[in-house]
Formats: structure tokens, sequence, C-alpha cells
């Protein structure tokens, strides 16, 4: 495969997250400085490929975004193959503008729905490679996504400040976390925030289970607690807060005062953290080494600290959820957290 004289793209697709800059950086230096290749930024995710914008990468332009957050070249929700009227005019759009642009290789960094559309792109004849970013840590295939330490780290502090809140009011405090159809990022703030209920989508409970823990630990004389809740558990009203839920059954239940907080897009924005920053350059690299050995349909990922390249026919339209009997669920037994079952 040649690899002096490629010109592959990249573009950042779905929501935004901590790592995007430095998984584009880690693309674009690999591929320029060790290929000599060309690199094409393509703006807006997929939208760019379909309204032809996009902007040339050079190592002056990747230096200096290893630390920043958000995405330089944007990102967007277009799902091109969403059905809709102009489903197959998108498509090939396209592939038309892949094909006039020249590109040998388009590499998307993105989550569950950008591989999916990475691998029916893949399907349509382009050289295509994934790269997985959420902060829901729920893309199947790699141990972990960049964006979802950051993620941790941020909720976690968000824990930390709210238990002195709650400690000084002797309140039971209800912490809204993002995660849709998993709960890993629920799961691991709660566990390193101290939570004593955490409630994810995989396990189903029930509010007598968590009252039930709550009241023994009012009896027990124990000031306050943090319950931690996955904005993707199932309520009999799915469209409102399921923390705002959550909080007010906890107070009909119980007659405890109870608050709520929901922490939404902060979870995405800013930096990343260090281990986020790692992993989004280690995958980017990776990616980059990929379109150099001819590689495609593939997804980079992380498998037991090693770079692997996982089939994205193997990746598309599955999530990665946590098991119920996943060792960090155990073990937050063990410390007697409640999983509200």
């Amino acid at each position: 495969m040649k690899s002096k004289g490629m010109r592959i793209g990249i573009l950042t697709a779905g929501g935004d997250c901590p790592g995007l800059n430095a998984a584009i950086r880690g693309v674009g230096k690999s591929a320029i400085v060790q290929y000599g290749m060309e690199v094409i930024g393509i703006c807006s995710g997929f939208r760019g490929l379909i309204d032809r914008e996009y902007v040339t990468l050079t190592e002056n332009l990747l230096s200096g975004i290893l630390t920043e957050g958000g995405t330089i070249l944007r990102t967007s929700r277009e799902k091109p193959f969403k059905n809709d009227n102009g489903t197959l005019d998108k498509v090939q759009t396209i592939k038309e503008n892949y094909k006039e642009l020249g590109l040998d290789c388009l590499i998307c960094l993105g989550g569950n729905g950008t591989m999916k559309t990475a691998y029916q792109l893949h399907k349509e004849g382009l050289n295509i490679i994934g790269v997985p970013k959420t902060i829901d840590n729920d893309v199947w295939g790699t141990d972990v996504s960049f964006g979802f330490y950051s993620a941790v780290n941020i909720a976690t502090e968000a824990i930390d400040r709210i238990h002195t809140t709650a400690n000084s009011h002797k309140r039971i405090m209800v912490i809204e976390v993002m995660g849709h159809h998993a709960g890993w990022l629920a799961l691991y703030s709660g566990v390193s925030g101290g939570g004593d209920v955490i409630l994810i989508p995989e396990i189903p409970y029930t509010m007598e289970s968590i009252c039930s823990v709550l009241t023994k630990r009012y009896d027990e004389r124990k000031p306050y607690s943090i319950v931690v809740v996955a904005e993707g558990i199932d309520t009999p009203k799915p469209k409102k807060s399921k923390g705002h839920y959550i909080a007010k059954k906890i107070m009909e239940y119980t007659g405890l005062e109870t608050r709520e907080t929901i922490l939404g897009y902060i979870q995405r924005g800013g930096s990343p953290s260090p281990m986020d920053r790692v992993i989004s350059t280690r995958l980017g690299a990776h990616a980059a080494e990929l379109a150099h050995s001819g590689k495609f349909g593939f997804m980079t990922s992380l498998r037991d600290t090693d770079t692997v390249a996982v089939p994205l026919k193997e990746v598309a339209g599955k999530i990665k959820t946590v098991q119920k009997d996943d060792p960090l669920v155990k073990e937050a037994r063990l410390l007697g957290t409640s999983f509200g079952d």
C-alpha cells in the first residue's frame, strides 16, 4: 500500500467530548511526520462531506491542540443513512466528494452512531477507519473510549463537592450523570465519589429497595446519603429528568429532605484528562498506522493496554453495557453500595 502521497480525511461526528483534538493531533502528526501523508480535516462531521467543507491540516495547525476541549473541526449529528427523502442523495454526494477530494481513506472519530455510519460507508466502497470516542464508554470492541476518564473526573469532582453540602444540611442528594443506555459513567463516578446508591440502566431497581437503604442509613444516624443516577434508567415518565423523578419519590416515600443536581453538558466540556490525552493519542496514531498499511474497514481500539484493529462490521449496531456481575459492581456491593435491586 502506498503511504507517501496518500491523502487521508479525518472528521469528528456526534457529540463532542474531551480528547477529540488530541485524537486529531494523534492521527495528523503521525500521518504527516511518520508517513508523509496529506491530511484533510472535514468540518462538521458527515455534514462537511456533503457540503464540501474542509481544511488542510498542517503540523502548525495541529500544534497546541493536545490539551484543548471540543474539536477544531467542529461536529454535527448528521446521519446520512437515516431514512428520509434525501438519504440516497446524501450518500451519493458523500461518495462523489470523497472521490473528488482525492481521498485514499477517511478516518471517523465518534461513538456508536458514527461507527455504524462508518461501516455503512465502508460497504459503499470507501476506505474507512474508525476511532472510538464517548464519555459513555459504550462503544463495543474496545476496553475504553477516550472521553470517558475525563467525564469520570468531572462527575467525581462534582460528587465530592456535593458531599459537603449534603453533610452540612443533612440531606439526601441525588446526582444525575450522563449515560443513555450504559451505566459506566454512573458506576465509575459513583464508586469513586462514594455513592451510597448507584442506579444504572442495566440493573432494575425498585423505589422500595432504594428507600429502605436510605431509611436504614438515617436510622443508623448517618447524617446524609449520596444517590448517583444514570440518565438512562427506566422511569414511568421517560422524558422527565431521572434525577428529579428519583429525588421526588424519595421525598414522598421517606419524608427525608432530598435535592437533585443534574450535571448535564459540563461532563462533556473542558480539557481532557491526562489519561484521555494518552488514549486519544494512541488511538489516533494507530489509525494513521492502519491507513499506511491499507487496513480499512476497522476500528482502532484498546485491548488489555494494546492497540488493536477490530472489524467495523463487528462494532456497528452494538453497545457495550455493564454486566450485572461486572467486577466493579461486585466490589461496590461488598462495600455496602446499593444498586436499588
